[in-house]
């Protein structure tokens, strides 16, 4: 059994339906090779630009958090090589990895918002929802390109033996198919992408602004001494270390907001008590919202979230927020 050209093809010309035939095998709703390459760009890019905004963050203080702080750095570097790859070699297999990549981190935010992560509860921040949102972008541009169909089938060789013949005609065909494009998989990914925003809107919702903390040890502060570090310096009564705000004044806290929710203000509802081994100036100052503020030498305490057990100073000499943050020494 040999095949033979059918009699209205042109010579050079594959007919419809036939292997190479384009026409006959990709839906039209697929975009044109333009359209490819405007996802892989742009796919590639959003997923660089959530690397450049962990990045961001974990050099403003994410990285001194346990576990969380060496995730936010690997985080930055897959992003930026899987958006390098996909640029560079266009493989479709690259861009789904890529795609995926974006849905697990925005999966990893939305965890650590609605329950914690690693010991570690996030806050709502404009960095996290601009990263969010660009993930989602990063997930349906790299989607769509890895599920769109790639360049046409090239026509399979005419041979003699028709079994040979027969064979790279089911070859050519497959491959065909396959270049077309999944049918049903452009609405499965704008679905899913609608999905995630959806999702994403109602987590920053509901995870709303950082609330004030509540005072350090039931109506009094009381204010203790740890070594950490070959350093004495100031904790609360749970052994946390406290630290002391650079843009702060002795009558006013520069430290609002999200700001608040990665540095919370010791407040207290009475009379801060000074434990052993505390001999500088306790006071405090009322807050724009209302709490009132232990001071120690003027200066505003606060404690820091990426503390996560006594003994811990990971907060010291940050520049966060708008400026650096020192743990409080005794002697300060």
């Amino acid at each position: 059994m040999t095949f033979q050209p059918q009699p209205n093809a042109r010579p050079g010309q594959a007919s419809p339906g036939t292997p190479g035939s384009e026409a006959g095998n990709r839906p039209a709703a697929w975009p044109s090779r333009p359209w490819r390459l405007g996802l892989r760009v742009a796919g590639a890019g959003l997923l660089a630009a959530t690397g450049a905004i962990h990045l961001d963050l974990y050099l403003t203080g994410y990285r001194s958090i346990p576990t969380i702080g060496w995730m936010f750095l690997l985080q930055v570097i897959t992003a930026v090589g899987l958006a390098v790859a996909v640029l560079a070699t266009g493989s479709r297999l690259l861009a789904a990895a890529g795609a995926g990549f974006a849905l697990a981190t925005l999966g990893g935010y939305l965890l650590s918002i609605w329950v914690g992560l690693f010991g570690f509860k996030e806050i709502r921040t404009t960095a996290g929802i601009v990263a969010g949102v660009i993930e989602v972008a990063a997930f349906a541009a790299l989607a769509a390109f890895a599920a769109a169909p790639a360049a046409a089938a090239q026509p399979a060789r005419q041979a003699t033996g028709g079994s040979r013949t027969l064979t790279r005609f089911r070859r050519s065909r497959l491959l065909a198919r396959l270049q077309a494009g999944i049918p049903g998989v452009g609405r499965a990914v704008a679905s899913v992408s609608i999905a995630a925003l959806v999702v994403l809107g109602i987590a920053v919702t509901q995870s709303g602004g950082p609330a004030p903390p509540p005072p350090a040890s039931g109506a009094r502060a009381v204010l203790k001494t740890a070594t950490i570090g070959g350093m004495t310096v100031l904790t609360n009564a749970q052994g946390f270390t406290l630290y002391w705000f650079a843009l702060d004044t002795p009558a006013r806290s520069a430290c609002y907001g999200t700001c608040a929710g990665y540095w919370p203000p010791v407040t207290v509802t009475g009379t801060p008590s000074a434990g052993p081994g505390v001999t500088g100036k306790l006071s405090t100052i009322r807050r724009s919202d209302g709490n009132t503020q232990v001071t120690y030498n003027g200066h505003p305490l606060y404690t820091y979230v990426g503390d996560t057990a006594p003994g811990q100073a990971f907060g010291n000499n940050l520049n966060l927020n708008g400026g650096p943050w020192h743990q409080m020494t005794v002697s300060s």
